[in-house]
């Protein structure tokens, strides 16, 4: 197997006397969704803030392309190839979809350091944004729905663009934190079908309550209680563990 793009060690995190992550390791590869799962309050959340950088980890290291990342900040981690979408919705309500998308592709412009001028220049004539916009747009499948305001969209939709809109800032690690949340059957299905198609270029983790979809869409499983790993390995190696069943999945996967 190829190096991982995107690797944890002995992660962990402590808030005064609780320890909600304790020493979590894990590998994300390419062409690879390794799926986060477990009750709440099992740590899965803080666990992708740690991997993405919006929180530092007490202890622990995080490896970014075979480069020691720890400590960095969760922009410059988006600068390096790391892409993260979140719990609740984030878009910007009052703009359409592609202009949503052109924000998100704007975020990676290089600009010459020694033109002071440059952060003038209309983004929306730059060929480079417009084309990150636009590959993120064909991805998500979201080509119609391009000129509606991201406030008229459906729920299901709307996280649709969310990851629309980390795709065009051309990551190579995805960190997913429940995108099925709150959606119809119908939603649910389109977005599992999506990110089946993104696996292939991305390394992808996928915190997600949803079992059918997990089972559907990852390779590998680590299921986490009280912010303890208590197994990881393919899902029939999931499935199958007396750990996990007394913990967490019971009667579901029968």
């Amino acid at each position: 197997m190829s190096e991982a793009l995107l690797q944890a060690n002995g992660l962990s995190k402590r808030y005064g006397g609780l320890l909600a992550v304790n020493d979590v390791s894990l590998s994300l590869y390419k062409d690879q969704l390794h799926a986060v799962i477990g009750p709440n309050g099992a740590g899965k959340t803080t666990l992708t803030h740690l991997l993405s950088g919006d929180v530092a980890a007490t202890h622990g290291e995080l490896w970014l392309n075979g480069r020691n990342v720890s400590g960095w900040s969760h922009d410059r981690l988006s600068l390096h190839g790391l892409g993260r979408s979140y719990q609740k919705t984030n878009v910007f309500l009052a703009l359409s979809v592609w202009d949503n998308l052109m924000l998100a592709a704007q975020s990676r412009q290089a600009r010459a350091p020694y033109n002071p001028l440059a952060w003038l220049s209309n983004a929306s004539t730059d060929k480079a944004v417009r084309e990150r916009a636009e590959r993120a747009l064909q991805l998500t499948g979201l080509a119609q729905e391009q000129q509606i305001i991201a406030a008229n969209l459906s729920h299901g939709v709307q996280r649709q663009l969310e990851i629309a809109m980390v795709l065009a800032t051309e990551p190579q690690v995805l960190l997913l934190d429940e995108p099925l949340a709150g959606m119809g059957t119908a939603e649910a299905e389109a977005m599992v079908v999506l990110l089946h198609k993104l696996k292939k270029d991305h390394a992808m983790l996928l915190v997600e309550h949803d079992m059918d979809a997990v089972f559907a869409l990852a390779e590998v499983l680590t299921v986490m209680v009280n912010g303890t790993v208590i197994a990881s390995g393919t899902p029939q190696e999931i499935r199958a563990d007396a750990k996990v069943q007394a913990a967490y999945l019971g009667e579901e996967t029968a």
